[in-house]
């Protein structure tokens, strides 16, 4: 997904939106110059040859490694529009380049051609990359036999080579994001049971599970409206019974009830919860407007009519419900993640807890094949304090096949 906030929109003084031709125009008739994001190429890329490096796969690696930017192929180094001919630009061939040359893959490359009906121009618009460095493989000049890693970065109009301490640096800072990505999916799941156990009467078990970009939306850049966010709940809702081809009990898409139909504005997101009048199973959902999706629900919710567990029962947690829950997180993630246009992979991880003192949990399951289908504890499972959280990823625009197995890891890993 090309971004929609550029060093040309800078320049121009252009709001966010698309790029488009006469922006380019504008910007180069200004000798807009180039710089550590910004790179005028006067023709298309060309396939390396004698032991020479893949110049395409350098100068996008080099981008990839500082942070990001536009290759705009069909502007000559005096800024003059020469245009390329597009019938000879084989984007095929060139992500096949990044693909073989790249190391680690870099999947979220974006080529499109602008064009003013007369003159057409080539953009590669490269993000700034989660797991930089980003290697580039080729073979060496005098023996044509010795393959090489090198790492290349932008310094400032120019493409470089890192040294290795650089190099270093690159590596410590990747695991930093990294760290800090688990950090923030933990602030997320730890505000959320501080949330529910304010509200919470009776011992109880929930379901908290956090789906997040790993490159997130910036702030500012788009924010949906609440019309946009009921339609993503909605269209949630939907896609979570397409994927789970079986009867599901209600989960938390269907149990937040009317609320579903108003989600309230909080804190840079969009809620939807029963909390204060819950409806049967108490639920929460929340639509972040950097991406994320944060969901909770009552798994062990039990009827008035029934009697509570005592101090030394077990709390049970019902397997369907879980099941639930993991689709309905799928869907609403997958939703928003469309809605939003995001093109980062997401990181999810899913918890069930009991609030205030440990308790220990109970599985509840149907057995899958039993006469009345109804649930039960087996006799000979064991009834944990504590469940190690679980953890899955789902890629951008991912198929409904790949979105099912992500919900049937979460709860298979939970539930065992």
């Amino acid at each position: 997904m090309a971004r929609t906030w550029t060093r040309l929109h800078e320049h121009l003084g252009r709001p966010l939106g698309p790029l488009t031709f006469d922006m380019v125009r504008q910007a180069a008739a200004d000798n807009l110059e180039e710089s550590d994001d910004l790179d005028w190429k006067r023709d298309l890329p060309v396939p390396p040859m004698h032991g020479q490096w893949n110049e395409f796969t350098k100068d996008v690696s080099a981008m990839a490694n500082t942070r990001g930017g536009l290759l705009i192929y069909g502007v000559s180094n005096d800024h003059k529009i020469v245009g390329v001919d597009w019938e000879k630009a084989d984007l095929r061939q060139y992500a096949q380049w990044v693909r073989n040359h790249v190391h680690p893959y870099l999947p979220d490359l974006a080529m499109f051609p602008l064009t003013d009906g007369a003159t057409t121009l080539l953009v590669v618009d490269v993000p700034a990359s989660e797991v930089a460095p980003h290697l580039v493989h080729g073979r060496s000049d005098k023996d044509k036999e010795q393959q090489a890693f090198t790492v290349p970065y932008r310094d400032r109009d120019h493409t470089a080579w890192m040294a290795e301490h650089q190099i270093e640096r690159a590596y410590r800072d990747r695991f930093t994001r990294v760290g800090l990505a688990e950090e923030e999916l933990q602030r997320h799941i730890d505000f959320t049971i501080r949330t529910i156990t304010a509200h919470a009467a009776a011992p109880s078990a929930w379901f908290v599970a956090v789906s997040r970009p790993q490159r997130s939306l910036p702030r500012g850049a788009y924010t949906m409206s609440r019309d946009e966010a009921r339609e993503v709940l909605e269209a949630a809702t939907t896609r979570a019974h397409v994927l789970h081809a079986g009867e599901l009990v209600p989960g938390p898409l269907v149990g937040m009830g009317n609320t579903r139909d108003n989600p309230r504005p909080g804190l840079r997101r969009w809620v939807c919860n029963n909390l204060e009048s819950p409806i049967n199973r108490e639920v929460i959902t929340e639509l972040h407007h950097d991406g994320t999706v944060v969901m909770a629900a009552n798994v062990s919710f039990i009827r008035e009519s029934e009697e509570p567990p005592g101090q030394d029962d077990a709390l049970p947690v019902s397997e369907r419900v879980v099941t639930a829950c993991c689709y309905d997180l799928i869907a609403t993630a997958q939703e928003q993640q469309r809605k939003l246009r995001l093109d980062s992979t997401l990181q999810l991880t899913a918890v069930i807890t009991s609030l205030g003192e440990p308790r220990a949990l109970a599985p509840l399951t149907s057995g899958w094949g039993g006469l009345d289908g109804r649930e039960s504890t087996p006799s000979y499972v064991r009834r944990p304090h504590h469940i190690q959280p679980a953890h899955t990823v789902l890629s951008p625009a991912a198929a409904d096949d790949e979105g099912r197995s992500s919900a049937d890891e979460l709860r298979t890993d939970l539930m065992n």
